[in-house]
């Protein structure tokens, strides 16, 4: 129930940061891309003040992802945070293993 990155998570971000700043430098100036940033929670139901929703919970996971990446250096025009909560899962199951997999962030690099 957290929107929080954990240290692990911030140097993973880091990294991805860098690429995607070597990367953005390589793309031509008439393309029009952007990094979509994807939040998706596990299949439990929240409802507290901060989250009324696990909708509310996977966009406010991927806004964190964005300013963390924004504060790296990453232009936020580049940048489409977007939540779907409980929706999309990869592993169906009710397992704590089948939870974890499912509480995830996904980039993809599209057009924008």
């Amino acid at each position: 129930g957290e929107a929080t990155i954990s240290t692990d998570g911030q140097a993973e971000l880091t990294q991805l940061a860098t690429a995607l700043k070597q990367i953005a430098g390589e793309i031509p100036s008439d393309i029009n891309w952007v990094l979509q940033i994807d939040g998706f929670t596990d299949k439990r139901p929240i409802s507290t003040p901060q989250f009324p929703s696990n909708w509310e919970l996977s966009a406010d996971r991927a806004i964190a992802v964005a300013k963390f990446l924004i504060s790296q250096g990453i232009d936020p025009a580049r940048l489409v945070p977007a939540g779907f909560g409980e929706n999309r899962p990869i592993d169906p199951g009710n397992t704590p293993e089948a939870y974890a997999k499912n509480r995830r962030i996904e980039f993809r690099l599209t057009d924008g």
